[in-house]
């Protein structure tokens, strides 16, 4: 019997599966037309959840290093909803610090620029820390002071040396894809100041599991998060959660505010009332995470028996979206262009390129009138009003778009 692996937040050892989605690529792991011919490698997709302290996750089959490389294909900039929702977090955290031009914000992360610029449009100094050489270039491109560097403890301690401590660090959508959440943890404490605020954004397990998002769950995310689990995190570094809030992005995310232990005081009502929200749902017991894999089952039914059906009546089916939740959902149905023709993405960096695993090829949108397809499956179902008003010129052929989740939808 193999060792098991062990949590990443606690140590215990890892035996009982939350859900198991079976072997599938990196899921940003993009093809180039000269590599088609060649293996790819396969990764197990089994996501544990530890018994001591409910930490749902999978455990670093791939080091992040691999991940996170110079070739990253993720640029923020390229989701208007995205970037508009990071406008509204900087309105926001500007009013409630009273942030200023003697103030510094951090983030991690910080991808192309897509945050700190609306920081800096309003005249605050700002830091972005990227792994991912490439986009954290395109970030310099913008006049955003960017270090390319892994955050975790003694990193931290580098950055804060060299460029001071922040008034407000910001983590949006990172906390769930380090391997070393504690390690990380340690770096968020050593960048912001002993009065300051950290803020993190990420997929909440409750809406997960509830919504059946299991296409969100991908190498890249090595932890799935509740309140409690993220507290229990934090609190290994000294930070504590003073307040939370609900957000509607990437399917229903927690924005998290914590303060270091010493200036923290007590947590707001609105920590209160998630927490409860989670015990009622059974995630403050091992016995509530139970039911999911069954969940997962009837989605993957439900797709592949549509595409089959529509196969044998002769409808052709595109793909509109390159997300990686996407190449999670394809993998794990076994679709191939056979069932779906192909997909289209906005970001020129994908097109010309083809799903890890599937092998689907990547146009431009404008493929979509060009070929007028009788339905496009949406991947990217987290940004359903924006990719809605995008495609509204499909009905002009009588095309019809395709959800595939929380339920198979058909508008």
């Amino acid at each position: 019997m193999p060792t098991p692996h062990k949590c990443r937040l606690c140590g215990v050892p890892l035996t009982r599966t939350f859900v198991d989605l079976g072997m599938s690529p990196l899921c940003e792991s993009y093809v180039p037309a000269e590599r088609l011919d060649e293996p790819e490698v396969f990764y197990p997709l089994n996501v544990r959840l530890c018994e001591a302290c409910l930490l749902v996750q999978l455990p670093a089959y791939v080091p992040g290093e691999q991940i996170f490389t110079d070739g990253y294909a993720y640029f923020s900039s390229y989701s208007d909803s995205w970037v508009a929702h990071a406008k509204r977090y900087a309105d926001a955290m500007i009013e409630r610090l009273n942030l200023t031009s003697g103030h510094l914000v951090t983030e991690v992360a910080s991808n192309d620029g897509y945050l700190l610029q609306h920081f800096q449009a309003a005249g605050i100094p700002v830091l972005g820390v990227e792994p991912a050489a490439n986009v954290a270039e395109a970030a310099r491109a913008r006049g955003i002071r960017t270090e390319v560097q892994y955050l975790g403890a003694a990193t931290g301690q580098q950055i804060a040396a060299s460029h001071g401590r922040a008034d407000l660090v910001a983590a949006n959508n990172v906390f769930a894809h380090v391997p070393d959440i504690r390690d990380f943890a340690a770096g968020l404490r050593a960048l912001v100041k002993d009065d300051g605020m950290v803020t993190l954004e990420f997929p909440h397990l409750l809406r997960l599991i509830e919504r059946r998002q299991y296409d969100t769950i991908y190498h890249e995310h090595f932890s799935y998060l509740s309140l409690l689990t993220s507290s229990r995190a934090l609190a290994t570094a000294g930070l504590r959660v003073t307040d939370v809030e609900e957000l509607t992005t990437h399917g229903g995310s927690l924005r998290v505010y914590a303060r270091p232990d010493e200036a923290a005081g007590e947590p707001g009502e609105r920590v209160k009332a998630v927490l409860a929200a989670e015990e009622a749902a059974g995630l403050h017991t091992v016995e509530g995470h139970d039911g999911f894999a069954a969940a997962v089952l009837k989605i993957k039914s439900d797709l592949l028996g549509f595409l089959l059906t529509a196969a044998s009546e002769g409808r052709s089916v595109a793909g509109y979206g390159a997300p990686g939740k996407g190449n999670t959902l394809l993998n794990h149905c076994g679709i191939r262009s056979d069932l779906l023709a192909y997909t289209v993405d906005r970001s020129p960096v994908k097109q010309g390129w083809f799903l890890p695993g599937t092998h689907i090829p990547i146009y431009a949108p404008e493929r979509l009138a060009e070929t007028r397809p009788d339905y496009i499956l949406v991947l990217p179902w987290n940004l359903r009003e924006e990719i809605s008003q995008q495609l509204a010129y499909v009905r002009s052929w009588g095309g019809r778009l395709v959800f595939p989740i929380p339920k198979l939808e058909v508008i």
